[in-house]
């Protein structure tokens, strides 16, 4: 299965594209960040990143998508950018009859490195390491969409950013702390 990463930004948007296999195993097939000014007008903005997003989807046809929740930020500017970019993607993939998976950061935290209050850094390093990436740098835009589309691949989706523990006995470290972090949630909500 291939699944397309998008983490949504204005200035800024983050593309990374995985294939898992039957095994669950994880390869790198493309990462990207797509920029565009600040400067420039907001409908030509809008207008490179629904060309390059619609480039990524013609070159790397995704089975899936899997795109970051917006969510409420102190800054009104940036969650506009991010909710238009947001609506290009989820509009692109609906032209496609290709589903679309909202999965939140703390979920992305968790599923990659087993803990949902992971930071940038921590999240990066385990995105490179799961996905057999030398250290170079790469944007955060970039790594974070990998890390969600390697949350897709391992939580699947339910097109609200839902989605089960994997079942298998045949987990990947970061795959058993995500499951073990799962559990500890569950437990901690039923007690409450």
């Amino acid at each position: 299965m291939r699944i397309l990463g998008i983490d949504p930004g204005l200035t800024r948007c983050g593309v990374g594209v995985i294939d898992v296999g039957p095994d669950r195993r994880l390869t790198l097939v493309h990462v990207e960040v797509i920029q565009t000014a600040p400067a420039t007008e907001l409908p030509l903005r809008l207008l490179a990143i629904r060309q390059a997003l619609s480039g990524a989807f013609d070159a790397f046809s995704p089975d899936r998508v899997a795109l970051e929740r917006v969510f409420a930020q102190q800054n009104l500017r940036s969650v506009m950018g991010t909710a238009q970019v947001s609506g290009l993607l989820l509009a692109e993939a609906a032209g496609r009859d290709i589903a679309v998976d909202l999965h939140t950061p703390t979920e992305v935290k968790a599923a990659v490195s087993g803990s949902g209050r992971a930071n940038k850094v921590q999240v990066a390093a385990m995105v490179r390491r799961l996905l057999n990436m030398d250290d170079s740098a790469l944007l955060p835009d970039a790594t974070d969409a990998l890390a969600l589309a390697i949350c897709n691949a391992w939580r699947g989706g339910s097109g609200a950013g839902g989605g089960t523990a994997a079942k298998s006995t045949n987990l990947t470290p970061a795959q058993q702390r995500w499951r073990d972090a799962e559990s500890l949630a569950r437990r901690n909500r039923g007690s409450n």
